[in-house]
């Protein structure tokens, strides 16, 4: 038996990713003479946990709609670069109902529902001019099924509240140049849907899965609403869980059932961030008969990390999948920030803000984004994940095309020429998908200390793939320890993710 690794280097120089292998004996430890007890990883096959069911990324319109722009021998290039297994062997793609964040500009179904409340208008046009073509060219790349979320981030503007807009909102996105008409409702920053138009609301999201169904996307996954309790400065809409539950019992399912959709599409709550996820997921679950009709919890990760929070709500709700939805890098491509930081907005910081935009270095916070994402994949595979999603496919330099200000980055980014570039996360993910296989099974695992990360599964194919995380700025040397067998002084760089395979 052997183990192979692969490691991901970063160039901070150059800002690009270099690669080596290693290949390892597995020693049986009746035939090493002292006891290993230091520095060990433990690997634990008989303690099996949940299924890794597969990776996937989102195709918004802006990802879409640049990948269109591409020659088609460079578009089938940046696809593979998901799709298929050249690259990350995606087996999930969301995507989003009607306009969201990363769309050209707002747009909906139906432009006025009021004065078309039988809803005779609606019509995926929109999505038929990028999305659905380039999500089609995906799935003839992937050579397997792609199972499709598709995620609401509002309801038609007419059927809405005005915004309601809490202080904690207004901190994270009121600065991000928009301002906000809080006596008429709108698509962006919050607002609730009347109760009254419950079902119409209900009817929309039907008609809309069957129309991408008919053009042949595996919709498989629906979550209620994006980003639940965030009143964004883009298309949101805020639903507590007992309006979630309220709007899914008495509307959603039964109007879903009636179309033949329930054995078909699995349906999700909460779609956001991990730490607040336990109030609003308790509130909806406090009702067996909602219960009974959710297949899990989608959630976030930027508030942090909140692993714990997954190991709740795996523990009282076994039966349920724990899929991760949606991260990104929260700056633009090769910037250090969100927005262009200008002469005029560094006149009017004070000197200590200054400094600290002055002082971040964009491939340092590149290669950070790579880390987070390695950190938070072994975090949450060792806290019940089943399913992980990643956001945009790809953004332009200015994290966009969008329709609001500001961008955020992405692992693979369009270039000016019509080429496309790879990021040290890509690489990252691209490594962690390849050890970490769709169908794994996660194992029990144990750690000696804080300075090394692990996670642990068995694939498909028998072999057994470990995740090793290094973000110290020194090498380190591990011992692998299985079923009375070990690996001696695997070696770890300083900053860098391995992948072993041990076959």
């Amino acid at each position: 038996m052997r183990a192979q690794q692969n490691t991901v280097f970063y160039d901070q120089s150059t800002g690009t990713a270099s690669f080596s292998a290693a290949e390892y004996e597995v020693i049986s430890e009746e035939n090493i003479k002292e006891v290993v007890e230091s520095h060990v990883i433990g690997i634990y096959p008989d303690y099996t946990f949940q299924t890794m069911e597969g990776f996937g990324c989102a195709m918004t319109e802006t990802s879409c709609y640049l990948l269109s722009r591409m020659t088609p021998e460079f578009r089938t290039a940046a696809l593979k670069t998901w799709f298929g297994p050249e690259g990350m062997d995606a087996r999930f793609v969301r995507m989003h109902i009607d306009s969201c964040d990363y769309s050209l500009e707002e747009y909906q179904a139906v432009e006025d529902p009021i004065a078309d409340p039988e809803l005779e208008t609606f019509s995926i046009k929109r999505d038929l001019q990028w999305n659905i073509p380039v999500m089609k060219e995906a799935m003839e790349l992937a050579g397997h099924p792609i199972s499709v979320l598709l995620s609401p981030w509002s309801p038609p503007y007419q059927w809405k509240t005005p915004p309601e807009i809490t202080q904690n909102d207004a901190a994270v996105y009121g600065g991000m140049g928009m301002k906000v008409d809080l006596t008429k409702p709108g698509r962006c920053f919050g607002g609730r849907l009347k109760p009254e138009y419950y079902g119409s609301w209900a009817k929309y999201l039907v008609k809309f899965i069957k129309a991408y169904l008919a053009e042949g996307i595996n919709v498989t996954m629906l979550s209620i609403q994006n980003e639940a309790a965030a009143a964004t400065n883009w298309d949101s809409c805020l639903w507590t869980g007992e309006q979630e539950k309220e709007f899914l019992t008495n509307h959603l399912y039964p109007q879903m059932k009636a179309a033949g959709l329930t054995d078909k599409v699995q349906i999700f709550i909460w779609d956001h961030n991990k730490e607040r996820a336990i109030e609003h997921i308790d509130a909806f679950m406090s009702d067996p008969e909602a219960a009974a009709k959710i297949s899990g919890f989608a959630y976030h990760w930027y508030s942090g990390d909140h692993f714990d929070a997954l190991s709740l709500l795996h523990g009282r709700y076994p039966d349920k999948v724990l899929m991760h939805s949606e991260s990104c890098p929260l700056h633009m491509p090769g910037k250090a920030f969100a927005f262009e930081i200008t002469e005029e907005m560094m006149a009017k910081m004070d000197e200590s803000h200054r400094q600290m935009y002055a002082s971040r270095d964009p491939k340092a916070v590149d290669f950070q984004d790579a880390v987070d994402y390695a950190h938070d994949i072994i975090g949450d595979l060792n806290h019940g994940m089943q399913r992980w999603i990643d956001w945009n496919l790809i953004v332009d330099r200015k994290g966009g095309p969008r329709h609001v200000p500001g961008g955020f980055g992405s692992p693979v980014v369009y270039e000016e020429d019509g080429t496309f570039s790879k990021t040290i996360a890509y690489e990252y993910l691209n490594l962690i998908a390849k050890t970490v296989r769709a169908g794994a099974v996660v194992l029990g695992k144990s750690i000696y200390g804080k300075d090394a990360e692990a996670a642990a599964v068995r694939n498909t194919d028998g072999s057994i793939g470990v995740l090793l995380l290094n973000q110290t700025a020194e090498e380190i040397r591990v011992n692998i320890r299985f079923c009375g067998q070990i690996i001696r002084d695997v070696v770890l760089p300083a900053k860098t993710l391995s992948g072993l395979l041990i076959k």
